[in-house]
């Protein structure tokens, strides 16, 4: 098994989770982020102080599929993700189901 995270623009998450959902990928977390960047974002001045902000607002999807299904996820989030989207796959050792778990 693989978990596949990405960050996206969070205006990019709707049309993700759509494709990926007609594909049979149904189940996605989605957090909020927030990522850094070299150049300002926001620059404001208080009393004289200029101060910066270098974060961007983004959206984090993590995936947990199949070996085999990772390259498909990944190859739906760069594609539908737009500028600025960042994905990559971690292997998964187990995972365990609530609704397989027995008590």
């Amino acid at each position: 098994m693989k978990l596949v995270v990405a960050y996206v623009d969070p205006q990019r998450f709707e049309p993700i989770r759509e494709v990926l959902l007609g594909l049979g990928f149904p189940s996605l977390s989605a957090m909020s982020a927030a990522g850094t960047v070299p150049e300002a974002t926001v620059t404001t001045t208080y009393r004289g102080a200029t101060t910066e902000q270098h974060s961007r607002t983004k959206s984090r999807i993590e995936c947990v599929v199949g070996d085999e299904h990772a390259s498909t996820v990944v190859d739906t989030i760069i594609k539908e993700g737009g500028d600025r989207t960042f994905a990559f796959v971690l292997a998964v050792e187990s995972a365990h189901p609530v609704d397989t778990i027995k008590t």
